[in-house]
C-alpha cells in the first residue's frame, strides 16, 4: 500500500472564489485520488433596522450584534477523482456546519427550540449541501448525478465579493448560520438541488451545462415533470480578460387532486451577466426577469410562485460591481435591486401590488497570506413595502472579520 501527500490547488469553485491561494491535502492510493479541502469563517456583526411607517412617518429602531457565519457556513470537502475506461470520473461530497446554535443556554450545543417543543432551528443544522458524482471527458463532456450547485444564478453568486463576506441581514435575522450577501439585492439565490445535468466540451471558451432538477413545491402537492435549467458561458483571456454567461430556469406545476384547489401554471426566469477585467480593476454586470419563479427579493426560488389562482409574480433585479486591487488587498463596492409584483399573497395580509429590496456593500479584503483573508464591510438596505404598502425596512449592518481556506 503506497499512499502520497500533497498540496494541490482547491478543486472546489465556490471555495476558491475570492481566495487568495487554496490549498487542498490530497492522497492517493492505485489509482484514486482523494482530496480534501474546506473553510472556516467568523464574523463580528453589528446591525440597525429601522421601521418607517410611510403614512405617518413614525419610525422605530433596534439595534443588535451577533457572532455568526458570513455568506458562507463553514465547510468541508471530500473529492475523489479516477480515471477508467477513457472516462474523468469524480465523487463529491460535502458537510456545510455553522459556528451558531440554537440553545437557550450560552454555551451548550444545538438542542431543541423554545419550549422544548422537540424541533430544531435548520439554520443550526449541518447542511449537505454537495453530494454527487459526474464521469466524461473532453471530447463528449459529462454528466452530473446528484446534489450540487443550480446553473440558474450561479455565476453571479459566485462573482459577489461579499461570498467571503457577510453583505446584507435584512432577510436572514441573526444569528443563522449564513447571511444573505447580496442575494435578493440583484439576484435570487441559486441553491444546491438534486440534478441530472450534462456539460459540454469547453470549445474555445464556450461551455454549456442543462439538466433536470428536483421540482420545487408551490402549486398544489406535486409536478408532472421536472425543472429545467440551463446556462452558457463564454470566457476569454488577454489584456482584458472577461466572460459573458446566459442562463435560463422553467417548472410546471400540477396538482394530485381532483378537482384541483389551485390554478397550475409555468414559471421561467432568464439571465445575462458579465464581468471583465483591466489591469487590477474587475467589473460586474447581471440582470434577470422571472415570471412565477415566487418573491426574488428573499433570494429563495418558487417561494410563493403564484397566488394559488395562477396569477403569477413577476421578478425583475440587476447587479453591479466594481473591484479594485493594491497588493494584498482588495476593496470594491457594488450595488443590486430586486422587484416583484403581484401574484403572491402574504398570510393575513392583502394582496401585495410590489416589493422591492436594494442595498449596497463596501467592502475591503485583505489576503493576510496564502490561507486567511480578513474582511470589512458596511451594507445598506432599504427594503420597500415588507407587508403591506404603510412600511419600509431599513438595515444597516458593520461587520468584521476573516476566513481560510485550506
Amino acid at each position: 500500500m503506497k499512499h502520497s501527500l500533497s498540496m494541490r490547488p482547491l478543486l472546489v469553485a465556490l471555495l476558491a472564489c475570492g481566495s487568495a491561494s487554496s490549498h487542498a491535502v490530497s492522497f492517493t492510493h492505485n489509482d484514486i485520488t482523494l482530496d480534501i479541502n474546506g473553510t472556516i469563517n467568523g464574523f463580528y456583526v453589528n446591525r440597525e433596522e429601522q421601521t418607517i411607517n410611510r403614512a405617518t412617518g413614525a419610525s422605530t429602531t433596534k439595534n443588535n450584534s451577533a457572532l455568526t457565519n458570513g455568506l458562507l457556513p463553514g465547510w468541508i470537502n471530500f473529492v475523489a477523482t479516477m480515471q477508467a475506461n477513457g472516462q474523468d470520473i469524480k465523487a463529491h461530497f460535502s458537510f456545510a456546519p455553522g459556528i451558531n446554535s440554537n440553545s437557550q443556554v450560552v454555551g451548550l450545543p444545538i438542542g431543541n427550540n423554545a419550549g422544548g417543543a422537540g424541533t430544531t432551528n435548520p439554520y443550526s443544522q449541518i447542511d449537505t449541501r454537495n453530494v454527487y458524482f459526474q464521469f466524461g471527458n473532453n471530447d463528449w463532456g459529462s454528466l452530473k448525478f446528484g446534489r450540487d450547485i443550480g446553473l440558474f444564478g450561479q455565476n453571479i453568486i459566485l462573482s459577489d465579493m461579499t461570498l467571503i463576506g457577510v453583505g446584507g441581514t435584512s432577510n436572514a435575522g441573526i444569528p443563522y448560520n449564513t447571511t444573505f450577501g447580496m442575494i435578493g439585492h440583484g439576484y435570487m439565490y441559486t441553491g444546491f438541488q438534486p440534478q441530472i445535468t450534462y456539460t459540454t466540451p469547453n470549445l474555445g471558451g464556450f461551455q454549456a451545462s442543462v439538466g433536470i432538477f428536483q421540482p420545487s413545491n408551490f402549486a398544489g402537492d406535486e409536478t408532472k415533470a421536472p425543472g429545467f435549467q440551463a446556462k452558457a458561458d463564454f470566457d476569454w483571456k488577454g489584456a482584458v480578460p472577461g466572460k459573458v454567461w446566459g442562463g435560463l430556469v422553467s417548472q410546471s406545476t400540477s396538482c394530485s387532486s381532483d378537482p384541483c384547489a389551485v390554478k397550475s401554471f409555468t414559471a421561467t426566469g432568464y439571465e445575462l451577466g458579465a464581468k471583465a477585467g483591466f489591469g487590477n480593476f474587475e467589473a460586474v454586470a447581471y440582470g434577470f426577469s422571472g415570471s412565477g419563479l415566487g418573491l426574488s427579493t428573499v433570494g429563495a426560488q418558487f417561494f410563493g410562485g403564484s397566488n394559488g389562482k395562477g396569477n403569477k409574480t413577476d421578478s425583475t433585479g440587476y447587479f453591479l460591481q466594481g473591484t479594485y486591487k493594491f497588493g494584498a488587498t482588495k476593496v470594491g463596492i457594488n450595488y443590486g435591486e430586486n422587484k416583484d409584483k403581484n401574484g403572491f399573497v402574504l398570510s393575513g395580509a392583502s394582496p401585495m401590488n410590489e416589493i422591492k429590496n436594494k442595498a449596497y456593500t463596501v467592502g475591503v479584503y485583505h489576503a493576510l497570506n496564502k490561507y486567511i483573508t480578513l474582511v470589512g464591510e458596511f451594507n445598506d438596505e432599504k427594503v420597500s413595502n415588507v407587508t403591506d404598502s404603510n412600511y419600509d425596512n431599513k438595515n444597516r449592518t458593520v461587520s468584521m472579520g476573516g476566513i481560510i481556506f485550506f
